[in-house]
């Protein structure tokens, strides 16, 4: 498993067409995160959740439990 290096914002940003070269991701890998976040985010506004929190923690305990899964596999 490779290791995740969070974005450093748009400001820090600099890609050679392939990838980032601050945080070293794909340019997919950081679209497909973007889609991702955008859809949970609008999840949370259209049930509009007033405990974003405990959501956001949630979906995090699910990425964490199910990647630990595929782990063991």
């Amino acid at each position: 498993m490779g290791h995740f290096a969070p974005c450093q914002g748009k400001h820090a940003c600099r890609d050679d067409g392939q990838r980032c070269l601050t945080c070293g991701r794909t340019l997919d890998e950081i679209a497909r995160t973007r889609q991702l976040v955008e859809g949970l985010s609008d999840l949370a506004i259209a049930y509009g959740y007033e405990n974003v929190e405990e959501f956001a923690d949630y979906i995090a305990q699910r990425i964490r439990k199910k990647v630990a899964h595929y782990g063991e596999a």
